[in-house]
């Protein structure tokens, strides 16, 4: 059995080809909900939903997000009324989250109907959400570049309103104290022959999961069985906003920054070939480097990364 720590786009390209090479029936994918938030009175789950419809093969294959052959026809209608629509919900996205809007409001867990909107999906993989309870990623800004912090956002106004534009001081993790990890989590970590931590932004995509209480001590106490695989690539994240998050709190925006941060957690890393002379310093933190082609181009090269990544720790 397989766990896999994931958020983002990148998770979800790396799951599909994890699938590819494993039964799907024997991964567990433990999904970052500090992104979820609630748009024109339905809940969101940005996270949950890429990789539902990554694996579901549903997803448009142009942005990595979203459904194929999507419209936008009700986001028109609403800005006919001034309603903002600056996050743009897709018309058949839409029936996703008025599905799960309602079953929230009849007292449904999340992980509850997340699990019921997979097997909608037909997807064998189980993917669990990190906790049923509310746990916001707020990011604090400096709205004019320079002085003193100003502002607070939500990550979704941050990231998709302001385009990851106001310069980053602090992120947190709110309620994440009071979080319960969602009912199978911990043993899914507990029990899993190896776990993967995916080539996610390490501090808004797998930083919300380790904040929940008890994931990051089960991670510490089976060091020897987790590989993360590096979403920066000779100084760059692949795509998405991680250096305009890792630089501002002080972590290089590196392979080796990835390492450090992940070093009491993980045995090995992952890194791309255009890394391998960084490779050293990554083991120098404690961490083996295995270097790979991490660019999931297509589907082969995201199974073939797959097999390299759980070949280190068998």
């Amino acid at each position: 059995m397989l766990t896999a720590l994931a958020g983002g786009v990148g998770a979800a390209r790396f799951l599909h080809g994890l699938v590819a090479v494993v039964p799907p029936g024997d991964v567990t994918a433990i999904v970052n909900t500090g992104d979820d938030d609630e748009f024109h009175g339905l809940w969101v789950c940005p996270d949950l939903d890429s990789v539902t419809y990554r694996l579901a093969g549903a997803h448009n294959p142009e942005t990595g997000w979203g459904l194929a052959g999507e419209t936008f026809h009700t986001m028109g209608a609403l800005g006919r009324y001034g309603v903002p629509t600056w996050f743009n919900l897709g018309d058949l996205d839409l029936a996703t989250h008025l599905y799960r809007t309602e079953r929230r409001n009849q007292g449904a867990l999340l992980s509850e109907v997340t699990a019921e909107i997979v097997t909608a999906w037909g997807i064998q993989s189980r993917l669990l959400p990190m906790s049923d309870d509310r746990v916001a990623t707020r990011i604090t800004v400096r709205s004019d570049g320079t002085g003193a912090p100003t502002e607070e956002l939500a990550m979704q106004e941050w990231f998709v309103q302001r385009r990851c534009e106001p310069p980053v001081v602090s992120v947190r993790f709110e309620a994440a104290d009071a979080a319960r990890p969602a009912p199978g989590v911990l043993e899914a970590l507990e029990t899993a022959e190896t776990i993967v931590v995916c080539p996610s932004n390490p501090v808004i995509s797998i930083g919300p999961i380790l904040a929940v209480p008890g994931i990051r001590d089960v991670l510490a106490a089976r060091r020897d069985r987790v590989v993360a695989v590096s979403p920066i690539i000779a100084g760059r994240p692949v795509r998405g906003p991680a250096d305009r998050l890792m630089g501002p709190l002080g972590i290089e925006v590196s392979c080796v920054g990835v390492a450090h941060e992940y070093r009491e957690l993980c045995s090995a890393l992952v890194i791309d070939a255009t890394d391998a002379a960084r490779a050293p310093e990554v083991e120098a933190l404690g961490v083996r480097a295995i270097i790979a082609d991490t660019v999931m181009r297509d589907a082969g090269i995201a199974a073939a990364l797959a097999r390299h990544t759980l070949a280190a720790v068998t």
